[in-house]
């Protein structure tokens, strides 16, 4: 029989395990898995240092979106540690000043004790895709993530992700086999930065879902499992 995998999984930001719920499942033969925790620290590197400590010493790993920096951060500090990269929905390069505005407010608000949502009804059509809008139980689960990650945990996730550096540069140094995925209609992050971020990744196998949003592993879990699977054959 082959041996499992050591797979780490990073989710989103204001998400939690569940986010990689079906994958968890459907993986579960070719794979141990873990859900890295990016709740603790208020910067990248260190929330990479903690996933770090915690990981098996070769291990897979994916991100999506906030975990996909996280994942690059984790390949700046020990490459030769991981054995496959996913990064899914996320890229290299830093916010835009609007985005940057975005999150400062964000913080401002939540500071001022403002009560907090997470996610709010009004933020879904840029998470999910259109068709999926009247998706009870999906957004649902989006609903209780942001609540289960809280406040706190939340204001510093945004102070890392503002701070976060450009990790461009390590994106020519991957050699490890590497997929990145995106849904083709993601609204946050464009499907043709994750393209252009594929192209720069030697070892890069890049995928777009159609018809899905930002968050392919649980508007498409099937789809994103069975290209989860390829990825973890390659070698």
């Amino acid at each position: 029989m082959t041996e499992k995998h050591s797979l780490v999984l990073i989710p989103g930001l204001l998400c939690t395990g569940d986010l990689w719920r079906d994958q968890i499942d459907a993986l579960d033969d070719i794979a141990n898995i873990t859900v890295a925790d990016h709740t603790r620290d208020d910067t990248v590197p260190a929330i990479a240092s903690r996933l770090l400590s915690e990981a098996p010493e070769r291990f897979a790993l994916a991100g999506l979106s906030m975990g996909g920096y996280i994942a690059l951060e984790v390949m700046r500090q020990a490459p030769e540690r991981v054995t496959h990269l996913a990064i899914m929905d996320s890229r290299a390069i830093a916010d835009t000043p609007e985005e940057g505005q975005r999150r400062l407010d964000f913080i401002n608000l939540v500071e001022k004790g403002s009560a907090f949502k997470g996610v709010t009804r009004s933020l879904l059509p840029i998470l999910i895709h259109p068709s999926r809008l009247e998706d009870e139980e999906l957004t649902d689960r989006i609903f209780k993530m942001a609540e289960d990650v809280g406040k706190e945990a939340f204001i510093r996730q945004e102070r890392a992700l503002l701070a976060r550096e450009v990790l461009w540069d390590v994106l020519k140094t991957i050699s490890c086999p590497t997929l990145v995925l995106s849904g083709a209609d993601d609204k946050l992050i464009p499907a043709s930065v994750q393209r252009e971020m594929a192209v720069e990744i030697p070892t890069a196998q890049y995928v777009e879902i159609p018809e899905c949003g930002h968050l392919p592993t649980m508007e498409e879990p099937e789809i994103t499992s069975k290209y989860m699977r390829h990825w973890l054959a390659r070698s």
